[in-house]
């Protein structure tokens, strides 16, 4: 008998496996198809749009220092998405916003690759551009929150790390396709071809995989855990959404912008900075800086899962922090291995600079889960994640290349970056250990907190 028993329990075990590789599919899709857009700006700021956009900048670093601009206002407009997304994702569901966010996404960057450059229409070439920017950077805002959440709160307590970090290894790997295109296009053209038409390519290309990523996502459904909390919300009238979360959880918010500060801008000084400094400083040719960046992200993306893993077995925090000591270190050796010239050597900075980042990126969506009650995740994750990005995120490149342009040294980055890992290894430290703890046992701490506090309140 009891060998019958254990034998279904494998099954269901089986079962439930299954269906959880199918939701972490789901919410990968999406996030690939909508991070490559997101980055392929990126690249496109640096190689294309100081020129196509910006054209009477005094020198090249103004130019790129202006589409750097352009590029921090999806930063900018993440936050605002994130509020929005994430509190009609607690009321609705994570599935239904997902599928508005890709379709959002995907409209803007197609649209981005049909824009007039600044010789065919003047200033509202910039002006269009940056309002495609700011529409980009809303869908994505309400992205991330729902595609980790929906494998978080399907994902058993004790490997949520491993589990809940596909979804971020979708991100490398969203980079990893927009980084492949503008290779390929960039290889196979001319630089007059490349600027002129080549470029719009990798934009037109979004509307094909935005069809297969939304497809996917209509193929799962919302947690069971998440379904009993739209019901408490519905039936018990409880609080929801970013004014409640800032009410009950503040200090769960502000630790969550604390650990994602250094984890941001490391990784866009490794991939989107590193790509300004190699063409301005090291005068390396633009299809070699991308087919290293193509390497360096694939290994990134294979490496995410597994030190997801690592912290469910180790813990959260030592994790963490081990990213956030070593991050600092990272400006102070790469940049002069960058000045190398050699390909191995700047590949090696690069990929330990990711290495670095992924002790800090993949426990996040976990750590993050465990913070706030289901009734109010999807806002709490999505501000301390998308709020940091504007101060993070969005200006270090912008930093790092007003500081290079000063001081003329790499020296000053590193200084900046370090800082910026001292902030979070602060957070990590206050930070309380989660790993292996129930989600069903958040809410109830959450329950008995709202109980308590109507007590008070009748007293």
């Amino acid at each position: 008998m009891s060998t019958e028993n254990a034998a279904r329990r494998a099954e269901a075990n089986d079962v439930q496996t299954s269906g959880l590789k199918k939701v972490v599919a789901a919410s990968m899709a999406g996030t690939v198809v909508e991070w490559y857009e997101f980055f392929l700006y990126a690249s496109a700021a640096t190689l294309v749009f100081g020129k196509a956009f910006f054209p009477n900048s005094q020198t090249e670093l103004d130019g790129i220092l202006a589409a750097f601009l352009t590029y921090a206002v999806g930063f900018i407009a993440r936050p605002i998405g994130g509020i929005v997304f994430g509190h009609f994702g607690d009321k609705f569901g994570r599935k239904q916003l997902l599928q508005v966010s890709i379709i959002l996404v995907g409209v803007s960057t197609f649209l981005m690759g049909c824009l007039p450059t600044f010789a065919q229409i003047g200033y509202w070439a910039p002006a269009l551009l940056v309002f495609l920017r700011f529409a980009q950077g809303f869908a994505v805002g309400g992205e991330w929150g729902g595609a980790v959440l929906l494998v978080a709160e399907h994902s058993p307590s004790k490997s949520r790390g491993f589990w809940a970090a596909w979804p971020q290894s979708a991100v490398p790997l969203g980079n990893l396709f927009a980084t492949a295109v503008l290779f390929l296009l960039s290889s196979v053209l001319s630089s007059a071809d490349f600027l002129g038409w080549g470029w719009r390519v990798a934009f037109w290309l979004s509307a094909v995989i935005v069809l297969i990523g939304y497809y996917i996502r209509t193929k799962v459904s919302d947690a069971p855990i998440f379904l009993e909390a739209q019901k408490e919300v519905t039936v018990e009238n409880k609080g929801y959404g970013v004014a409640e979360v800032f009410r009950r959880y503040p200090r769960g918010v502000f630790t969550a912008m604390g650990l994602r500060f250094a984890e941001n801008i490391l990784y866009y000084l490794v991939v989107t900075f590193s790509i300004t400094y190699l063409k301005t400083v090291v005068h390396a040719d633009t299809a070699r800086i991308l087919l290293l960046l193509l390497v360096a992200h694939f290994i990134h993306f294979a490496v995410i899962p597994m030190v997801g893993r690592l912290s469910d077995r180790v813990g959260r925090k030592p994790v963490y922090m081990a990213g956030a000591v070593l991050g600092a270190t990272w400006g102070f050796f790469a940049f002069p291995m960058m000045d190398t010239g050699n390909d191995l050597v700047i590949l090696a900075a690069v990929i330990i600079g990711l290495l670095f980042h992924s002790l800090m990126y993949a426990g996040q969506p976990a750590i993050m889960a465990e913070m706030f009650p289901t009734r109010m995740r999807y806002s709490g994750v999505s501000l301390g994640y998308q709020v940091t990005s504007i101060v993070a995120g969005s200006l270090a490149p912008i930093i790092a290349v007003a500081l290079l342009s000063q001081y003329k040294s790499s020296v000053p980055v590193a200084i900046y970056l370090l800082i910026a890992c001292a902030v979070t290894a602060v957070a990590v430290f206050f930070l309380k250990e989660t790993r292996g703890i129930s989600l069903h046992d958040v809410d109830a701490a959450d329950a008995q907190g709202t109980a308590d506090l109507l007590a008070a309140g009748q007293r």
